[in-house]
């Protein structure tokens, strides 16, 4: 049995940009997304739930890639005004068979073993690619906000992918990893993994405003197979 727990919480600038669906087929398939909108524009609170439901639908009917890409379909083109809402995703298909993740941009894919957190994803921002080349730390964090690829953009080639075999996963928007210490994140996932509603809950709520008072939309989908 699948068991999941999905949670988000408003950041401190106008309303939630963040969005997040699981959605069940009739044999138990599972196909969740984390939605996280670029920004606060127009149509983006109200486009990125939209976008959700259509990325969870189909990873639960075609998987993870797919779900990704017919998200970004619902985006491709940017309106007649320019300001067509635009976001960053991370899909999950989960079934008997295992976990499958696919993504764009920054939000993650976390693995729990029953001893130890894995960051299965890997940042597609400026940042992450600045630190391959090896300058310090403080100029690669800089460009972390600077995302590579989002849905609008995604493609085959650009979209990541991955299988996970842990039997707990947890998909984030940056909103939770950005603003959660590591070391407090992988407590809450010892002390909840057994319930993965009180972990989602826990994750969202774990997110600490930065030196300016601001804290970001922060999501959560928990997936316990």
């Amino acid at each position: 049995m699948i068991r999941t727990g999905t949670a988000t919480r408003e950041g401190t600038a106008q309303d939630n940009a963040d969005a997040a669906k699981v959605y069940r087929l009739a044999d138990g398939t599972v196909g969740a997304a984390v939605v996280d909108g670029i920004g606060h524009g127009p149509y983006t609170s109200s486009t990125s739930p939209l976008l959700a439901e259509t990325a969870a639908r189909c990873t639960a009917h075609r998987g993870a890639l797919p779900g990704i890409l017919s998200a970004g379909l619902l985006v491709a083109d940017r309106g007649p005004d320019g300001d067509e809402a635009d976001a960053v995703a991370v899909t999950a298909l989960a079934d008997d068979a295992g976990v499958r993740v696919a993504w764009v941009g920054d939000c993650r894919a976390y693995g729990w073993d029953g001893s130890r957190l894995t960051l299965y994803s890997t940042d597609q921002t400026m940042g992450q690619w600045v630190r391959m080349y090896g300058p310090p730390v403080e100029i690669a964090e800089q460009y972390d906000q600077w995302v590579r690829v989002s849905l609008h953009s995604a493609t085959v080639a650009t979209t990541r992918e991955i299988e996970v075999t842990d039997p707990l996963i947890i998909l984030t928007s940056d909103g939770v990893h950005d603003q959660t210490d590591p070391v407090a994140l992988e407590s809450l996932v010892r002390e909840h993994e057994a319930d993965p509603q009180a972990l989602a809950d826990a994750l969202v709520n774990a997110a600490q405003p930065d030196a300016d008072g601001y804290r970001d939309d922060a999501t959560a989908i928990v997936i316990r197979r």
